[in-house]
């Protein structure tokens, strides 16, 4: 399909189909590996969206550094952009942008869905360092209005397993040893009425995206919101749908699965996402 690609800020492209697409528009962003996810975008476009925004969302000139108080406002721009242009706007995020997306969402009612892979269901403290380089103290990975949203700080006595490392261990230590900061760093998902995709591998190494999926949908469930969870046992942190390559980038870890179940995870998850989307099946 000969799609229609604008440029967009920070390395940004917002792809289009040929035709006029079926009025919804994505915005479609990695996690903490930083990348631009064109492939994807076009991906979603060629299945007949009318528009996928893609662009680097940290560490460019003109963003921050890291995941330090990352101002939840700046997805605005974005969001507008889908918004002006398209009837319906839906956040499809991955990891770290699922968490992020997720709460977002809890006060954006320009947002109509939420398409979260690997998710998390509490706000975790900072992915790389502050405006001065800093990592310590630790901080929130998310702010709001200029205040940082509460957060699970990380064990820094837990320890992640193997080489490359696994890191599911410490994140799963924190929440045990920081249980007092749990209720105020739960993602307040109840607060988005639209509809919630969650995605999910049972092999993820890198953080317990299962046990966070299930815990938003539970949550979520218990207010009568539309909610749905697509897992796969022997997936890992990655979600490869149908026609997508194998991603690289981010720091080196342990990301579990194999190539052939994240594919799986992927066949599965793709006509929920084609429901959430409003294509047809």
């Amino acid at each position: 399909m000969d799609l229609r690609t604008r440029s967009f800020d920070h390395d940004g492209v917002l792809v289009s189909p040929p035709h006029d697409g079926n009025g919804t528009g994505v915005l479609v962003l990695s996690g903490s590996s930083g990348r631009v996810e064109t492939d994807r975008a076009r991906l979603l476009a060629t299945a007949g969206v009318s528009a996928a925004l893609t662009h680097r969302w940290f560490d460019s000139p003109g963003l921050p550094a890291g995941i330090w108080e990352y101002p939840l406002e700046a997805f605005d721009a974005s969001v507008e952009t889908l918004a002006a242009e398209c009837d319906r706007v839906v956040l499809l995020g991955s990891s770290k942008t699922a968490e992020g997306f997720l709460l977002y969402a809890a006060h954006a009612p320009r947002v109509d869905a939420v398409v979260a892979l690997a998710p998390s269901h509490v706000v975790w403290a900072n992915v790389g360092p502050g405006p001065g380089g800093e990592l310590r103290p630790q901080h929130s990975s998310w702010s709001r209005a200029g205040q940082p949203v509460p957060f699970v700080p990380y064990d820094d006595d837990a320890e992640a397993v193997g080489d490359p490392p696994a890191y599911e261990p410490v994140y799963a230590q924190s929440l045990l040893s920081a249980a007092d900061r749990v209720t105020a760093a739960t993602i307040p998902v109840e607060r988005f009425f639209g509809d919630v995709l969650l995605v999910a591998g049972g092999d993820d190494r890198v953080w317990p995206a299962v046990a966070s999926a299930r815990a938003v949908e539970a949550r979520r469930t218990a207010y009568g919101l539309p909610t749905t969870l697509v897992t796969h046992p022997g997936a890992g942190h990655r979600v490869i749908l149908p026609g997508e390559h194998v991603t690289e980038g981010g720091r080196p870890m342990a990301r579990g699965g194999t190539e052939a179940a994240d594919r799986e995870l992927g066949e599965l998850a793709w006509p929920e996402i084609r429901r959430v989307l409003g294509l047809v099946r």
